[in-house]
């Protein structure tokens, strides 16, 4: 049954729940509501890169880090579209385009965006954006253009998220979900594991998001990459059982979200994703790069999936099922 009234001491008790036991409740409870050999394969490209005003102190692309990223103007929409042609053709049916703005504005810019969006969405792919903030009537515009999906992670709990981020505030990232929703567009929402924060900040940010009105479509699970230039740079490898952690309890909490297998994959053995899968998770991102850090290749995926027994979920399942 689908809940979004769930406690704080519900959620730790799941949470901490002895981990054999946890991955064999969360995977009864993903064979109830998914097919578990489906993974949507989505693909992020950076259609504009580095720069940002923001001081997140985990990304490689904000402004004030000397990460080695370069500075990148928007893409032109046909190098665009050329890119989402072979995510398309190497499996992916979701297609998500990253800008490193603080927020949208209304600009030539954002019109192209605009453009970029109606082409993803007329090669029938689920189209996806990350653009940071943006007000209900953005988020309309985005919607008449065809876009599926926004993603705007809430990344830690609001307790830790002032130690991480000081350029917005938590409430901000709310109000863009809830512009989002409103508009009619899905919503991605997830976090990162590795921050620096505690098992209970962890907790909290599963009880923000399953606790939203309606629970998001699709979160993606973190794990930290460390880059160098970065505020972070020398925090711990994230362990892979707390990835696993915390895919069960979000399978468990929001049993038909989509639960993404997200950044830090590319440290992980094939067994250790295959925990992952086990435990919930039915999304990863596909394609050698995630925006500006290291992602396995498709070539990869695809041997993965043949011995994992897995196949690539359809673009607009869910729409398609409503019809039928």
């Amino acid at each position: 049954m689908l809940r979004n009234n769930w406690t704080l001491t519900e959620i730790q008790d799941i949470y901490n729940t002895p981990l054999l036991e946890l991955i064999y409740k969360a995977a009864t409870i993903h064979r109830d509501y998914n097919d578990t050999a489906e993974v949507q394969v989505c693909t992020l490209l950076s259609i504009k890169t580095g720069g940002c005003p923001e001081d997140c102190a985990y990304c490689p692309q904000a402004a004030r880090y000397h990460t080695g990223v370069e500075v990148q103007s928007l893409m032109q929409k046909d190098i665009v579209l050329e890119y989402a042609a072979k995510a398309k053709a190497a499996g992916s049916t979701r297609f998500c385009m990253g800008a490193a703005w603080r927020e949208v504005r209304n600009n030539k810019d954002f019109d192209r965006v605009l453009e970029m969006v109606k082409g993803v969405n007329e090669m029938g792919m689920e189209v996806c954006c990350t653009l940071g903030m943006l007000d209900g009537e953005q988020a309309k515009k985005l919607a008449d253009a065809g876009l599926y999906a926004y993603n705007h992670n809430l990344d830690t709990s609001s307790e830790y998220y002032s130690e991480i981020i000081t350029t917005r505030t938590y409430d901000e990232r709310l109000k863009t979900l809830d512009n989002v929703r409103k508009a009619g567009v899905t919503v991605c929402c997830g976090g990162i594991i590795g921050l620096g924060e505690t098992h209970s900040d962890r907790i909290k940010m599963l009880h923000t998001l399953s606790t939203l009105p309606v629970h998001p479509e699709s979160v993606p699970i973190n794990a930290l990459v460390r880059v160098k230039g970065t505020p972070l740079e020398n925090n711990a490898k994230t362990d892979v059982w707390d990835m696993v952690r915390m895919i069960a309890t979000a399978r468990i909490l929001m049993p038909a979200t989509m639960v993404r297998l997200s950044a830090g994959r590319a440290e992980m053995s094939l067994a250790e994703q295959a925990l992952c899968f086990m435990a919930g998770a039915n999304s990863i991102f596909a394609g050698d790069k995630l925006l500006t850090t290291p992602n396995p290749s498709f070539d990869e995926d695809n041997l993965m999936f043949g011995l994992l027994g897995l196949k690539p979920r359809e673009a607009f399942k869910q729409e398609k099922e409503l019809v039928g």
